[in-house]
């Protein structure tokens, strides 16, 4: 799906021991990629880095990206060609409870990424990877698109619009010459698949309920998101990386990887079709109350994505849940490493085989 381009290039990535960061690097290292990951440790040891034995297949360092000269030494030692930077403080209820590390996390972390790619010649490519929560909340009914204001009611969504005015910043004022690396940001949507344990997060704080046989929490129940399977944006950010790489500035800027529009659904649609899938014993409540605030509608316009990079949503938010909870259900069984990192192979190569019929 790549041509090659991935084979026995050194890639770096920040937060590979998170979520998204170890699917990411699964992938690239099915594509006989030299991957580096640079990354605070992993949160427990039921991570999708941790159960998927990634530790003994990658080099990994263990840094806090707000270091930016131990950063810069890194990048001097490994000299990337492609760099995906997906560190980041990701739930938005820590972002009430710790905005000062969140905001020195995402958004001094992110300056100190840029800068360490300025000043490493061997990088050719850097997707800088955000969210959809950059953007002005107008509980709009349509998609935002790239060029829509950003913005950030809460800390979290505050700091990822704050990274995404430097990288345009950095853009114009230092990668904007030949003999630059080219960067762009990716603003993807809500992203479930196996693996996820984060607290706060609306799939894994399904699973943590569900196998203790108890109800699901949920906070906001008509709340609707762009849900999508994890693969999805990864797939956009390998493809972008691909073009910057090869073509260079037509692809500079920022980019959005959403789902199908009628796959934003809400909270409680996406838990019913959890429950559903794990069985009777299932089920969930809502609680009402004083919340943080959290947007109530949120929707994502990919068309930019689709007309210039030529890439669309493959899987269907069914299948994303079906998909998921494969995972979390081999997960309670399997103790073997490599049959937990089997299921994320199978996966990459079921959805790549489709991707590449369209």
């Amino acid at each position: 799906m790549f041509d090659n381009i991935y084979k026995d290039k050194k890639v770096i990535i920040t937060g590979d021991t998170g979520f998204k960061g170890s699917w990411l690097a699964i992938w690239l290292l099915s594509m006989g990629a030299d991957v580096v990951g640079i990354s605070l440790p992993p949160q427990n040891s039921r991570d999708n880095y941790v159960v998927c034995g990634l530790s003994e297949r990658l080099t990994h360092i263990d840094q806090d990206i707000r270091d930016y000269d131990a950063l810069c030494k890194i990048f001097d030692e490994y000299n990337p060609e492609i760099v995906f930077h997906l560190a980041a403080q990701a739930i938005v209820l820590e972002g009430y409870q710790d905005p000062l590390n969140t905001f020195s996390t995402n958004f001094m972390g992110t300056v100190n990424v840029l800068e360490a790619i300025r000043h490493t010649e061997s990088v050719k490519a850097g997707v800088i990877i955000t969210t959809d929560k950059c953007y002005e909340n107008r509980e709009w009914v349509y998609g935002y698109r790239e060029t829509d204001r950003l913005g950030g009611n809460d800390p979290y969504s505050a700091s990822k619009a704050a990274c995404e005015m430097a990288v345009a910043s950095y853009t114009h004022s230092f990668f904007n010459d030949d003999n630059s690396a080219n960067i762009a940001s990716a603003r993807a949507g809500n992203v479930i698949g196996g693996g996820d344990w984060a607290e706060n997060r609306i799939v894994p704080d399904c699973v943590r309920a569900l196998e203790k046989d108890a109800s699901i929490i949920i906070r906001n129940p008509n709340a609707v998101r762009p849900w999508q399977h994890v693969l999805e944006p990864l797939s956009g950010y390998l493809l972008l990386a691909k073009r910057l790489y090869e073509k260079g500035s037509p692809y500079v800027g920022a980019w959005n990887f959403g789902p199908f529009d009628e796959d934003s659904k809400p909270v409680e649609w996406l838990v019913r079709r959890i429950c559903e899938r794990w069985g009777d014993s299932a089920g969930y409540e809502v609680v009402h109350g004083n919340q943080p605030h959290e947007a109530h509608y949120l929707k994502l316009d990919c068309s930019k994505a689709g007309a210039v990079l030529g890439w669309h949503p493959c899987w269907r938010l069914e299948t994303a849940i079906d998909k998921a909870m494969e995972w979390y259900e081999a997960n309670r069984s399997e103790k073997n490493s490599e049959s937990l990192r089997n299921i994320c192979f199978h996966q990459i190569e079921e959805y790549s085989a489709l991707r590449s019929k369209r």
